[in-house]
């Protein structure tokens, strides 16, 4: 497979390079003085990959970024939405308030703020996280030992925060659509002091909307408070605190069973929800964040940072679950809970680095240490009866949800800690000036304690990773690179027998092209990748009533799986009004028989957007984003136990392509106004099929806004 990918990778980027070269000469002669560099610019730096400053190019791995400016033109205003366009990134909708994502075939564990995070529980993400508060997101995919040294060869997102600016600005946007939701927001930022040493930005975002679903009503808060301060023009301080309040009814905790008892589909509509409009979940995420940072004249560099996160979570829930019968429509339980759970993180970094001379040649060097620390405890009261569902009719199309019944005393059901120590150091090799390297690694030492639902969380892990990488630069456009790692994953997911997993290792290897056009505003790549993990988590089964582990849950074991494939990519301008950004992923994922697996994600899929302006009539900007995905399927087992069907069942969700389009327009000084339409099609499809439930993702709709700009 690999020289069909190599091939195939090859003959696309050719592809792409014979018009870039065509046309080159022309878009430098169009180029005014005042162009832009845009979206994954090829002369962006990406420390949050290496942790040394390489632009995309000299990096060798896979790496995307998705600016502020494309957020702003697709109203990309929650991190799902976002991550959903970015190449290389599935966004599982699992239900309405948790989200996991995929890369390469595996789950994306590694989600950091500015370079900086704890990769154990934000595999999963709680409410709707608002964009308001970032510059750009970057996802680099691949095991990126370097910076996180544990976790899943599948991809790192990062999440750079917006600094405060010495110029002043203002921004606000007011926005409505579909489904009453409309939304207002705010940037301010400027000095405080007429030498700009101290420098300020505040930030709001107010958005509430309803939905589609039926009961699910949303209503979020975001505030952000930044500063920085210059004690000399070497040593700067930034601290700054954000909250976000994501208040949610009438929400999905799993969705909608997809069987009958006899094994057919169940038809639903699209607003289809086993919530119940007593249900809530609300979220309240806060962070607060002092970095010291100094910058020498000699290209030496050194930052300390301490990172305090804090999050609270109340929800009342309900899951429905179970196979109803095809002629009466009647058979699936309901399951409600109360939680509440309370996290804290506590992350203490330290990072120097800069030039040196080794061998008549100048080098690049990163040296850093990181100490994080994480409490989790979960609150839980049971119901003191498990209510049935109406028919699916009745619930599923009329809205008749199932009384909520009382609750036992709450609980203590979660109380664990995790300690995580990094220490972590690479060079970029400087071997002559058209071959470079990146050689690193990152010893890590995990320690856990508590327990979860009855599971003893008690662990030792320590492990030692490393990064190897090397970049040959064959003419001035183009670079071939490589790039290699271990794996090291610990798990949280137990056996049948109830005891936790141990970690999955294995190594990561990529290599690929990177190529520059267009005095450096193209940016285009191809890359074949292959990642091998052992004893890999994947769902085995449910606890029933004397079973080791609780009644409901899923138990797990450990296989051996290997992910490989290739992804293609073009990002920046064609000329200095069109921009483009997009690129395909093909994968396929087997475990050690050579049986496919983890079949519920999509092995090819194809993501591009792109927009056109026209200056001379009123900064006219039309664009569209297009993203397409293969069928996917998963296969359910329980249906068996019903005793109407004697196999198992494959529920397979068909390809499809979601269109969205943009337009705007300068309707006044300072003011301009655009429109956003989703799903052009109205294309009906599920969510995410990974839990063997699922629901309908949103319809068409439409939404306006009206930005006002200083």
């Amino acid at each position: 497979m690999s020289l069909r990918l190599a091939l195939l990778s090859t003959a696309a980027l050719c592809a792409l390079a014979t018009p870039a070269l065509a046309a080159e000469n022309a878009a430098d002669n169009a180029e005014d003085a005042n162009s832009i560099v845009v979206t994954g610019s090829a002369q962006r730096e990406t420390p949050s990959a290496t942790g040394l400053s390489l632009t995309l190019r000299e990096t060798p791995q896979s790496v995307t970024v998705i600016d502020r400016q494309r957020i702003e033109d697709f109203a990309l205003t929650n991190v799902n939405d976002l991550l959903a366009q970015a190449v290389g990134i599935n966004v599982e909708r699992v239900e309405t308030d948790r989200t996991e994502y995929t890369s390469r075939g595996f789950d994306v564990t590694n989600f950091q703020i500015d370079g900086i995070g704890l990769p154990l529980r934000w595999g999963i993400s709680y409410g709707d996280i608002d964009t308001i508060l970032y510059e750009r997101v970057e996802a680099i995919r691949g095991a990126n030992a370097l910076l996180t040294g544990i976790g899943n060869p599948s991809a790192t997102i990062n999440y750079v925060r917006k600094r405060p600016t010495k110029d002043f600005h203002v921004k606000a946007n007011a926005q409505g659509g579909s489904w009453n939701q409309w939304r207002v927001d705010g940037d301010v930022s400027g000095a405080l002091t007429k030498d700009g040493k101290l420098a300020i930005r505040l930030i709001y975002a107010h958005d509430q909307r309803d939905s589609y679903l039926r009961y699910n009503h949303v209503n979020r808060n975001v505030y952000g408070a930044l500063l920085s301060y210059d004690f000399t023009p070497e040593l700067t301080l930034n601290t700054g605190y954000t909250r976000q309040e994501n208040n949610a009814r009438g929400v999905l905790w799993g969705s909608l069973p997809l069987l009958y008892t006899n094994g057919t589909r169940v038809s639903y509509p699209v607003s289809a929800s086993t919530s119940a409009p007593w249900t809530y979940w609300n979220i309240t995420d806060q962070t607060a964040f002092a970095e010291l940072e100094w910058k020498g004249h000699n290209g030496w560099q050194a930052r300390g940072r301490y990172t305090y996160n804090h999050r609270d979570s109340n929800a009342k829930l309900l899951y429905g679950y179970g196979y109803a019968d095809a002629a009466t429509g009647l058979g699936n339980g309901a399951w409600p809970g109360i939680y509440r759970s309370p996290y804290d993180q506590n992350l203490f970094d330290g990072q120097a680095s800069g030039p040196v001379k080794l061998f008549g040649r100048e080098h690049q060097i990163s040296l850093g240490v990181s100490h994080a620390t994480m409490h989790g405890r979960e609150y839980s009261q049971s119901t003191l009866s498990y209510p049935a569902y109406a028919s699916v009719t009745d619930w599923a199309v009329n809205g008749i949800y199932p009384a909520e019944g009382g609750y036992a005393a709450q609980v203590l059901s979660e109380d664990s800690r995790d300690t995580l120590t990094r220490v972590y150091g690479a060079i970029h090799a400087n071997f002559t000036d058209r071959l470079k390297g990146v050689f690193g690694a990152s010893a890590i030492w995990l320690r856990s304690s508590g327990t979860s639902y009855d599971v003893d969380q008690t662990r030792r892990n320590s492990a030692l990773s490393p990064y190897a990488g090397l970049v040959f630069d064959a003419t001035k456009n183009i670079s071939f690179y490589a790039s290699y790692t271990d794996i090291y994953n610990p798990q949280k997911e137990v056996n049948a027998n109830n005891v936790r997993l141990n970690p999955a290792k294995g190594t990561s290897i990529e290599g690929g092209i990177k190529t520059e056009w267009f005095d450096k505003r193209l940016f285009a790549s191809a890359a074949i990748f292959r990642a091998r993990q052992t004893g890999l988590a994947e769902a085995a089964g449910v606890f029933g009533v004397g079973d080791a582990g609780r009644v409901g849950t899923t138990y797990y074991r450990g296989v051996d799986t290997t992910s490989r494939g290739f992804e293609l990519e073009v990002t920046g301008m064609i000329t200095p009004q069109w921009s483009i950004s997009g690129g395909y992923t093909g994968l396929e994922v087997h475990d050690q028989t050579g049986a496919p697996t983890r079949t519920y994600l999509p092995t090819k899929s194809f993501k591009m957007a792109s927009t056109y302006t026209i200056p001379t009539f009123h900064d006219l900007k039309f664009g569209g984003q297009l993203r397409w995905q293969n069928d996917i399927r998963t296969t359910d087992s329980a249906v068996v136990a019903y005793g109407v069907v004697s196999d198992p069942v494959v529920i397979t969700q068909k390809s499809y392509a979601v269109l969205d389009l943009m337009a705007g327009a300068q309707v006044a000084p300072h003011v301009r106004a655009s429109l956003n339409l989703r799903n052009v099609g109205n294309v009906h499809y599920l969510g995410s099929l990974k839990w063997g439930q699922g629901f309908y993702a949103a319809p068409r709709s439409v939404s306006g806004t009206v930005t006002v700009a200083f």
